[in-house]
């Protein structure tokens, strides 16, 4: 259905990580519930994929990239997968780097600050964009910090705060 993301954005509400995905990770962090949704749908298939890649390439270095509505499942697998991958079969310790474009908030303030803790991340958004400042703070929405904005020059990028 090609509606189906923007029938993901827009529902909006905070809601917390389910506990046999995100195992430990304290209960007050909590998500924008059509994103959690959308990723409990996805989780076991990009594990799986993740795994066998790892395995097959034996490398130990996984990165994930996203943009909008893939920016923000994106982010809540760079928690997810190191929950439930922490070493490749050579028992080699697995680094995660996350790059996501044009994500809007994902999830409440403790999320943004688990990110900020847990998580290699850059945010990238072209100063225009109105998706990223979406769903409003005033609905109790964060974004974690990591964020560079480009400007209007397309040539420039300057790093902002989190917000």
């Amino acid at each position: 259905m090609p509606y189906e993301s923007l029938l993901t954005d827009a529902d909006f509400f905070l809601d917390t990580l389910d506990p046999s995905l995100f195992p430990g990770v304290p209960k007050g962090v909590k998500v924008h519930n059509g994103f959690g949704e959308a990723h409990k749908d996805t989780a076991q298939s990009v594990l799986s994929a993740v795994q066998t890649t790892l395995s097959q390439h034996q490398t130990s270095k996984v990165t994930l990239v996203g943009h909008s509505l893939g920016g923000a499942l994106s982010l809540l697998d760079s928690i997810y997968l190191p929950l439930h991958l922490s070493t490749t079969p050579g028992d080699t310790k697995i680094t995660y780097k996350t790059v996501v474009y044009g994500v809007s908030r994902v999830g409440n303030p403790a999320f943004a600050n688990y990110v900020d803790q847990h998580v290699d991340l850059t945010r990238v958004n072209n100063d225009n964009d109105l998706i990223p400042i979406v769903p409003g703070r005033f609905l109790g929405f964060a974004h974690p910090n990591g964020e560079v904005h480009i400007q209007d020059d397309e040539k420039t990028w300057v790093g902002c705060p989190g917000g």
